[in-house]
């Protein structure tokens, strides 16, 4: 649901599909570790703001928090460990807010790609966004 709100509301005001698919990827992997690691529960909460040229998206779980940021893929067999350096990959800062036993917080930011021609076919103007 997470990823289907927040594609659309990037479509709609004219984000380029690639910066949406990089938003969106980096939202799927947070959301992955929060359910993989946040606490019995499994409950997360994603909060997403846009304005000033960018996307910024919080997801927060209540698990044990991560233990350290890895510096380097996992072995090719691996099934886990890419996926905080996936997200470095496609968003412009990463940060993590990390409390041993009350959860971990990533921030994404990603400043946003506009489509020219959406933006050429929709005569407004974008000032608050």
């Amino acid at each position: 649901m997470v990823r289907r709100v927040l594609g659309d509301t990037l479509r709609c005001i004219g984000v380029s599909e690639d910066c949406v698919s990089d938003v969106l990827l980096a939202t799927s992997e947070a959301c992955a570790n929060a359910v993989r690691h946040g606490g019995p529960a499994k409950r997360y909460e994603v909060t997403a703001a846009i304005g000033q040229g960018r996307c910024e998206l919080r997801v927060a779980d209540g698990g044990l928090g991560i233990g350290a940021v890895p510096r380097q893929y996992p072995p090719g067999d691996a099934e886990h460990g890419r996926g905080i350096l996936i997200m470095e990959s496609v968003v412009d800062e990463i940060f993590f807010d990390i409390t041993p036993g009350s959860g971990t917080t990533v921030l994404l930011r990603k400043e946003l790609d506009w489509d020219e021609e959406f933006l050429a076919r929709h005569d407004r103007e974008l000032a608050t966004v």
